[in-house]
């Protein structure tokens, strides 16, 4: 009988030992708050023991990067323009202690911020800044950011802008303006081989008129091609000067 009361102290106090245990995983890292005041010291990861019973608090910190969705904002951009942007936010806590202690819930308070961003720096910018320069604007989205969120533990690694919806009446205007525009490079192409051809005649017509067997060898190649393509019996006048000299070689014989 003197054993049992042993026995119940050791189970008393596995069961205090396992009741303090926590597992951390590598990418987790722990606050401990012992009796409202946080420990300097960041457990994590691994095995990590705690005093129970209310006397040590563990709370959790996942230390991998994180996506945060932005909702569409609607933005007046600097031309009056009025858009809708939604943009990503990478993240990832870089001080456990300091995203406890310095902000109620980081997670929040940077979608806030992320949404605020958003519509002050797209709003500084014209249409067409916002549709041909993105990785500016990414690159100003994420210095502010980071700017904000350094002090509370958080490092915002990369911001993309995902998509910018434009009004319907906008949506139809800058599609006539690219027709129009394909419209006008058509006529400059189309005008630019007229122009091309037209100097490759002339200089054909120079050759020819300083080399004139060459306009009687055009002429014969003319002949044997449409005899080649056509069944039919076509008769084109001779040039007199193409057979002047076989009636000189006669006359002479």
């Amino acid at each position: 009988m003197s054993a049992l009361p042993i026995i119940i102290v050791l189970v008393i106090l596995l069961l205090l030992v396992v009741s303090g245990v926590r597992i951390l995983q590598e990418y987790e890292r722990g606050v401990v708050f012992r009796l409202g005041s946080a420990l300097r010291a960041v457990k994590g990861p691994g095995l990590v023991l705690i005093i129970p019973f209310g006397v040590d608090r563990l709370v959790k910190v996942g230390m991998r990067v994180m996506t945060m969705d932005v909702p569409a904002q609607d933005v007046i951009t600097r031309d009056n323009v009025s858009v809708k942007v939604n943009a990503v936010v990478y993240l990832k806590v870089v001080d456990a202690r300091r995203a406890i202690l310095e902000v109620d819930n980081y997670l929040y308070a940077t979608s806030q911020l992320a949404q605020t961003t958003l519509r002050s720096v797209c709003g500084e910018k014209e249409l067409d800044t916002l549709l041909t320069e993105r990785d500016q604007i990414n690159l100003a989205l994420q210095t502010v950011l980071d700017q904000h969120t350094g002090p509370w533990g958080v490092k915002v690694t990369l911001v993309e802008v995902k998509q910018i919806d434009l009004p319907q009446e906008m949506q139809r205007a800058m599609a006539a303006q690219a027709e129009a525009e394909r419209g006008r490079r058509a006529k400059i192409i189309h005008a630019r081989g007229e122009s091309e051809a037209a100097a490759q005649l002339a200089e054909a017509a120079r050759q020819m008129e300083e080399h004139p067997a060459m306009l009687q060898l055009r002429y014969l190649q003319v002949l044997l091609e449409v005899g080649s393509e056509h069944n039919s019996t076509t008769i084109f006048p001779v040039p007199i000067d193409m057979i002047s000299a076989f009636m000189k070689r006669r006359g002479a014989d």
